[in-house]
């Protein structure tokens, strides 16, 4: 069928498509959309912490302490803040996601091609589709080849629909319901031809839209890492509700007041009620993601952040992602002649050559965005009188797309007057085979690839066939059954991208092996490869792996990182290959059939801009810029992401030791009691930013990337990580509690409450700066930049000098203002708390640098 070229339609003009988008609205489905502050404070409020907060402030107004309660709730609104700020930061990252990730399309208008995004998409916008595309609204196709669209998301058949070209004029809107063959749907997926379509219905209009606004209905759902830390925190709560209770019983039976009774319950549960685990859990993914965004990475799926720490394997294709694929034609071969790229082009090509380029411009698309096609059209205009001159009256009639069992492509042309002529282009080999060369007619041509591969270069063959057009003006079904004859070889340069040996050398020092796949021929592989820094075994090429039982792969695998002639259909046998031997995978790909592996893959990274949106949807990660050095720093990023992320949560979880035993202890040894739901509340002021803001601003730390991956089963807290927290807990807890004793026989009972107080309010302090840091010691680690750490820190301390020196203040928190030299001992005695630690980092340190160079690569 022919096909009639986009080029010649003008299309939609910019002005026409703005009004119709402000008359219509944007083509997106109804949605939930972003949360606004008033739903985050609504959902916040709910949090067992605000309950208890807000009961304790009514506690205070009916027991007749309306100072205290104003205070209280005061307070509360204080802490609601920073919640705002912390989860708006957060939604504000998201929803800047969101709209890096939206799809793009596109689009005709102004006569021009132009990439759009997908929600400014209007009605008759004509949209060129390909193999992969999703279709981005409701339309009629108008012109097209062999395209085929899954519908199963609309009809939950999963056999593609055959589409057919209908005539041009208004679009209107279709159902799937009425079988209208020219009829393409939103949201379904182009399997396999291209196609010109017309928009006649975007959005909720679109016959999706129903489905859009029952989506919109439900509510997003947490993750597992979340719902775990959900769990934690309610069984913290449910054991924080039990010793409360039980510290209310004990305190009525020893005699003491109501109102004393409860105050005490209220501080004890809300000091073990570990709220910021959530705050850690929703607030640093998403910032991290925004971090990934500014390194060409785009977040699909957030718990790829946390596995990229733990990836000991990377599959990466060769073509665009470890190149530049920018390609350009670097040799011509054909019956004995050569060209090499840089040659003269004032003189004509030999007959032999200039036959050759021209078959392979025919076997190539003008229009598209193959980068081979694209370099064949520009050789050809740089040499004017091989490239088909006078045939401009020549129309495409038919395409052979390439399949699993023949890697080449053909095209047929009518030629007039009966006549047609068939081009292909392909793998040498299956250019022999389609030519039907015996092995010895083959052997020459074959040979001659082998040279021109081992130089770097891609190869394509090329071959044309005569055809005469049938009475009925149909054209064979299979491409076999022309006659091809062979004419030669084309040879494509694509160079390396720069900084990728440096990656991959990277990549090995962090313990993780980088497995090159491609399509390509061994000797360029090979090439590419060396140039790459992989290593230099025998590529494992994919009739291999064809040949391989599941044992024999790993095997394979396991002795090169260098796979050729692979099959997109294959990455999936190697990625499960993979993960049975244990290696946590990441793979690459930009196909429709590379889907499959990308979902297989522990984490699976598209191609931005030559993806397809099928591979982009099956994808965690998606590279805007197609380059692996960026899959390294995304592994960078996602390893300083949880690094972070696991020293806040050891903060967490020392900060709420000394906080729940000064709430619990006094009551239990007889002595005046410390702390009140009021002063939790303070704590929390200095805890929340700290562990949300101080600990997420943390740069990275020296020898990140020289680290081996760690399990991918891992906990975000192991045991030798949770005994260190409640170690460094307990040492602050200790301090803290003999500094309240010897305040106790030194000092009246509201002056040794402010000096515990003191000691307590800096030990928390001390522990944010003795857990900056895995590596260094708390003195090493203030000369690290964080202008956060230092803000939280300097705050927490102003507000300790105001609420134990103004008075009004103080009598609120039942403080008498102990001397400036005291101050300063209760001060300096819990910032010292820490201390010990240092001695534990150094030994570490030590025993790191006694410990053999090389970095194990640790399993799943």
């Amino acid at each position: 069928m022919a096909i009639r070229d986009a080029g010649a339609t003008a299309g939609l003009s910019s002005a026409e498509a703005a009004r119709r988008l402000a008359r219509d609205g944007p083509n997106a489905l109804p949605s939930g959309g972003r949360r606004g502050w008033y739903a985050i404070a609504w959902q916040a409020a709910r949090e067992p912490m605000f309950v208890l907060l807000f009961g304790a402030g009514l506690l205070y107004l009916l027991l007749g302490e309306p100072r205290e309660g104003i205070l209280m709730f005061a307070l509360v609104v204080a802490t609601l803040g920073m919640t705002l700020y912390e989860e708006g930061k957060a939604e504000r990252a998201l929803a800047a996601l969101r709209d890096l990730s939206t799809p793009r399309a596109l689009v005709i208008r102004d006569g021009c091609r132009r990439q759009v995004d997908s929600r400014d998409v209007v009605v008759g916008d004509l949209c060129v589709l390909g193999e992969g595309d999703r279709v981005p609204a409701d339309g009629l196709l108008l012109s097209g080849q062999d395209l085929q669209a899954d519908e199963s998301l609309l009809t939950g058949e999963s056999v593609p629909v055959q589409k057919c070209p209908g005539p041009a004029g208004p679009a209107y809107p279709v159902q799937p319901a009425t079988g209208d063959p020219s009829a393409l749907f939103a949201g379904t997926l182009v399997v396999r031809g291209h196609g010109l379509v017309q928009v006649s219905a975007t959005g909720a209009a679109s016959a999706i839209g129903g489905i859009g606004r029952s989506l919109a209905e439900l509510a997003p759902q947490r993750s597992p890492l979340q719902q775990q830390m959900a769990s934690v925190i309610a069984r913290f709560g449910l054991a924080g509700g039990a010793l409360s209770l039980l510290l209310v019983a004990y305190h009525l039976a020893q005699g003491g007041a109501l109102l004393q009774a409860l105050l005490a319950g209220l501080a004890l549960a809300l000091a073990m009620l570990p709220e910021e685990f959530a705050v850690v859990l929703a607030l640093f993914p998403a910032l991290g993601a925004s971090r990934l965004a500014r390194a060409n990475v785009l977040t699909r799926n957030m718990s790829a952040i946390e596995t990229l720490g733990a990836t000991t394997v990377l599959c990466v294709d060769k073509t665009g992602t470890l190149t530049e694929n920018r390609m350009s034609v670097a040799a011509l071969y054909a019956g004995g002649l050569a060209w090499q790229a840089g040659t003269a082009v004032v003189e004509p090509l030999p007959d032999a050559l200039a036959a050759l380029l021209d078959a392979g411009m025919l076997a190539s698309r003008a229009d598209g965005f193959e980068p081979m096609d694209q370099a064949l059209h520009r050789l050809g205009a740089a040499f004017p009188d091989a490239a088909g001159g006078g045939r401009g009256d020549w129309t495409l009639a038919r395409e052979y797309g390439m399949s699993a069992q023949l890697r080449a492509v053909a095209h047929g042309w009518h030629a007039g007057a009966g006549q047609a002529t068939v081009a292909a282009k392909g793998a040498p080999e299956a250019i022999a085979d389609l030519c039907h060369l015996a092995p010895a007619a083959a052997a020459p041509l074959l040979a001659a690839a082998d040279a021109m591969a081992a130089r770097g270069l891609r190869v394509l063959a090329v071959a044309q066939a005569a055809h005469a057009i049938r009475a009925d003006g149909r054209w064979p079904d299979a491409v076999h059954d022309f006659d091809f004859a062979p004419l030669g070889l084309v040879g494509f340069a694509d160079p390396l991208r720069a900084g990728v040996a440096e990656a991959v050398g990277e990549c090995r020092a962090a313990g993780m092996r980088v497995i090159m796949i491609t399509g390509d021929y061994p000797a360029t592989a090979r090439e590419i490869g060396r140039q790459a820094g992989l290593a230099g075994a025998e590529p494992l090429t994919g009739t291999r792996i064809a040949e391989l039982d599941e044992a024999g792969l790993a095997r394979g695998l396991a002795r090169t990182d260098l796979c050729a002639r692979v099959a997109p259909e294959q990455k999936l046998r190697i990625v499960r290959a993979l993960q049975r031997a244990g290696e946590v995978v990441g793979m690459t790909g930009d196909g429709v059939n590379d889907a499959p592996a990308l979902q297989a893959a522990h984490v699976g990274i598209a191609m931005g801009r030559r993806g397809t949106d099928v591979a982009r949807e099956a994808a965690d990660l998606v590279l805007t810029d197609d380059h692996f050095a960026s899959i390294v720093r995304a592994v960078r990023l996602g390893r300083h992401i949880y690094a972070n992320m696991r020293k806040a949560m050891v903060y967490i979880v020392a900060v709420h030791v000394p906080t729940a035993g000064l709430a619990l202890l006094p009551m239990m040894l007889g002595w005046p009691l410390v702390l009140y739901p009021v002063h939790i509340v303070f704590l929390e002021l200095v805890i929340d930013p700290a562990c949300a803001l101080a600990f997420e601003n943390e740069e990275e730390e020296a020898g990140l990337m020289r680290r081996p991956p760690r399990r991918r089963d891992a906990p975000l807290i192991d045991r030798g990580t949770l005994a260190l927290a409640l170690a460094q807990g307990l040492a602050a807890l200790a301090v803290v509690v003999c500094a309240y004793a010897w305040a106790l026989a030194a000092l009246p009972a509201p002056q040794a409450r402010a000096f515990a107080f003191a000691a307590l309010v800096a030990a928390n302090v001390g522990l944010i700066f003795g857990n900056r840091s895995q590596q260094l010691t708390v003195f090493a680690s203030l000369r690290l930049p964080n202008r956060i750490a230092w803000l939280v820190a300097g705050a927490a301390l102003a507000a300790l000098v105001a609420v134990l020196y103004l008075e009004p203040l103080a009598a609120l928190f039942r403080f008498a203002a102990p001397s400036p030299l005291h101050a300063l001992a209760a001060v300096l005695l819990g910032l010292c708390a820490v201390l010990p630690f240092d001695l534990l980092k150094v030994a570490r340190r030590h025993a790191r640098a006694a410990a053999p160079g090389s970095i194990p690569r640790r399993k799943t």
